[in-house]
């Protein structure tokens, strides 16, 4: 077992690892315990009672952070015309067709979001094996196959979060970064945790989800109590 560093360790002090706390102490408490020399993202993960194997207990999903991620991403928009100088204009960082589709064939993939015109797809399947396992295939169901390239550009600058459940039941995303307030962090989880709550699958059978955990990128993870989470601010 790998030893805890000196910092690490410091940052547990005072935090019981069994315990379940409230969402607004977790916050306060990861805050505290990201020391790091960089701005740490603050993540959330969730354990859910589902089996992502069958196809009535899956959880997909995208949800608008209140206070954005703090994040920069980078945004593919496959289009044409009029739809191309749109994505443009709303601040994508590439834009194209089959030029696009060569260069991601290529190896090009320095982009976290992919939006495609829904003209564009006959193109954009081609990538499925490139895109697919990296979760950047574009998706209806995600609003990122779209004819509103412009808004989902927007979208996706503004704070938009995708989440999508592992094979073991555990999803997790960045909501926010240490330099946040505890108050923008608490809204961002609490719009996170909810989101979750909403996407629950038909097949999901009893408790749906079991635990939830917050921490930073290098500081010690926090037990949240998720009726807390739950609660209308």
């Amino acid at each position: 077992m790998a030893k805890i560093g000196k910092r690490l360790k410091k940052a547990y002090e005072g935090i019981d690892r069994n315990a379940l706390v409230a969402l607004e102490e977790a916050v306060k408490a990861v805050k505290a315990g990201a020391t790091a020399k960089f701005d740490e993202t603050i993540e959330v993960s969730l354990n859910l009672g589902i089996d992502p194997r069958h196809a009535d207990q899956q959880v997909r999903g995208v949800v608008a952070l209140p206070n954005g991620t703090g994040k920069t991403v980078r945004v593919a928009v496959f289009a044409r015309g009029d739809k191309a100088e749109e994505a443009k204009a709303a601040g994508a960082d590439i834009v194209g067709a089959e030029d696009l589709m060569e260069q991601v064939q290529g190896g090009m993939l320095d982009f976290e979001r992919c939006i495609a015109s829904p003209d564009m797809m006959a193109v954009v399947g081609r990538l499925g094996k490139v895109l697919g396992p990296r979760n950047l295939m574009p998706n209806p169901k995600l609003g990122t196959v779209t004819p509103n390239v412009a808004d989902a550009v927007k979208a996706a600058k503004g704070g938009e979060v995708q989440f999508r459940a592992e094979k073991n039941g555990i999803i997790h995303a960045g909501v926010g970064k240490a330099s946040f307030s505890e108050e923008q962090l608490v809204e961002n989880v609490r719009a996170f945790v909810k989101a979750i709550q909403a996407a629950r699958p038909s097949g999901a059978k009893g408790t749906y989800m079991k635990r939830g955990a917050i921490s930073s990128t290098m500081g010690p993870g926090v037990k949240i109590d998720l009726a807390s989470a739950l609660e209308t601010a």
